[in-house]
């Protein structure tokens, strides 16, 4: 495999993974003052349906104390609440609110729109190149 490939799709991905990051919501959508980070963390607890703070500090790979003052910004934004965890009396489970949940739904959607925005750009040939190579590409993010 020559190397020239990996490094074209590594630059490829990484400026298409960076410009949906910066598809952010604005201050009307109540989400504007959200980090990156904060908005991972969402993500991640919607995706795992709740996490101790430890594991959400290690799925984002993040610092605990990090990880403890994200927390608390979206907890005082209404965004996760605190649970007991079911067998371990020490721990607390973080999980995402309704509002949290409103919030990513939107945000997806704002990021798809833009896609589609693009992909229609596209010629028809290329679209159907992507729609074969999108299984190819989720299979190396799971590698």
């Amino acid at each position: 495999m020559p190397p020239a490939l990996a490094e074209e799709l590594r630059i490829s991905i990484a400026r298409l993974s960076r410009r949906l990051r910066t598809l952010r919501p604005s201050e009307d959508d109540d989400g504007g003052s959200l980090s990156l980070t904060q908005f991972a963390a969402l993500a991640a607890l919607q995706q795992h349906r709740g996490m101790t703070p430890r594991e959400l500090a290690d799925h984002e790979k993040v610092q605990p104390p990090s990880m403890t003052r994200v927390i608390a910004h979206l907890e005082e934004r209404g965004l996760v609440t605190r649970a007991p965890h079911p067998t371990d009396g020490r721990q607390v489970v973080i999980t995402p609110t309704e509002a949290a949940e409103t919030l990513l739904a939107a945000q997806r959607r704002r990021k798809e729109a833009w896609l589609a925005r693009q992909l229609a750009q596209l010629t028809p040939q290329e679209r159907e190149t992507l729609r074969r190579a999108a299984p190819i590409l989720d299979k190396l993010s799971k590698a």
